[in-house]
């Protein structure tokens, strides 16, 4: 917001000088205009003593901008859109300085609580795809078997795994460190918001995994629900958990592809099993509107294993 009043106060600087300059030039037209209309009258006798005779018999113009000042007033005028572009870079410059102090700590902190990324070295940049997996002794933050909303086929605690290392596991990278998930935080951002995952069971998996760090935080465990009573399965293209003491929603839809997929045309070769339709979004596209974040999964099933052999 700053930036942009920069912006506006630029630009009503620059046309206040452009108007300052050009007032001269003005007055002179105005002048040569009146002289000429004076001219153009009948012959007659002239009061030498009018006004309008002294204009006219004076030998020094009403004018006071010599021919020198003309050429300098027509120059500053060819140059005034060059200085509104300058102006206007120099705003520009002014709003992305004011995003990069104000608006990427914003969302840093959106996920993270008050933390920030933490950098290790003096380069401040941080890849956070450059890393390694990490033990961390607090992890995990949660006990599927204590998550209804965990698929049962995904609990390997629940059917029968005896160690817990594969839980502690945790990303890190290399020049930064990302603070810890702080699910009080979290919940107050997700507060009154629609929150959607779009893909295959990866997303759904994640879907679950976001559930069941958030009911950590959550007093009453009864007052997170399906919304149509539906268990957790892989058959459901649809799925949507409520968080009533915060009035919003975690919703999953099924969609590998994201766009429309049919099956073989007619007179279509043997080998076609099914089409895509780059072009259209899947049929239940206009279910995500309105959602305030929306999570997208679709890479792996754009590979020719998965496209010819499925």
């Amino acid at each position: 917001k700053r930036a942009i009043e920069d912006l506006e106060v630029v630009k009503f600087s620059l046309f206040l000088v452009w108007s300052l300059l050009n007032v001269g030039e003005i007055r002179c037209r105005s002048t040569s205009f009146n002289r000429r209309a004076l001219n153009a009258e009948s012959p007659r006798v002239l009061n030498v003593s009018s006004p309008k005779a002294l204009n006219v018999l004076s030998a020094k113009p009403l004018c006071f901008t010599s021919s020198r000042v003309y050429h300098r007033l027509g120059w500053v005028s060819r140059l005034f859109p060059v200085l509104i572009l300058i102006g206007a870079l120099i705003s520009f410059i002014i709003l992305l300085h004011g995003g990069y102090i104000y608006v990427l700590p914003s969302l840093s902190q959106a996920f993270y609580g008050h933390g920030v990324l933490k950098f290790n070295d003096s380069s401040n940049v941080c890849d956070i795809f450059d890393g390694s997996w990490v033990i961390d002794d607090d992890y995990p933050f949660y006990n599927a078997s204590d998550c209804p909303f965990a698929e049962q086929g995904f609990n390997c605690l629940g059917n029968g795994r005896k160690d817990t290392d594969y839980l502690k596991w945790k990303w890190k990278p290399k020049n930064c460190d990302i603070p810890r998930f702080n699910v009080h935080n979290v919940l107050e951002m997700l507060r009154d918001k629609r929150i959607v995952f779009v893909g295959d069971s990866m997303s759904r998996t994640q879907w679950e995994s976001l559930i069941c760090l958030l009911m950590t935080g959550v007093e009453d465990k009864k007052s997170v629900y399906e919304v149509n009573g539906n268990k957790i399965t892989k058959r459901i293209r649809f799925l949507g958990v409520r968080f009533t003491s915060f009035n919003f929603t975690i919703e999953f839809f099924r969609s590998v592809f994201l766009v429309q997929h049919g099956w073989m045309p007619r007179h279509a070769p043997k080998r076609v099993r099914s089409t895509l339709k780059l072009d259209k979004l899947d049929d239940v596209s206009n279910e995500w509107i309105n959602a305030d974040v929306l999570i997208f999964n679709t890479g792996q099933w754009w590979v020719p294993g998965k496209l010819f052999e499925t």
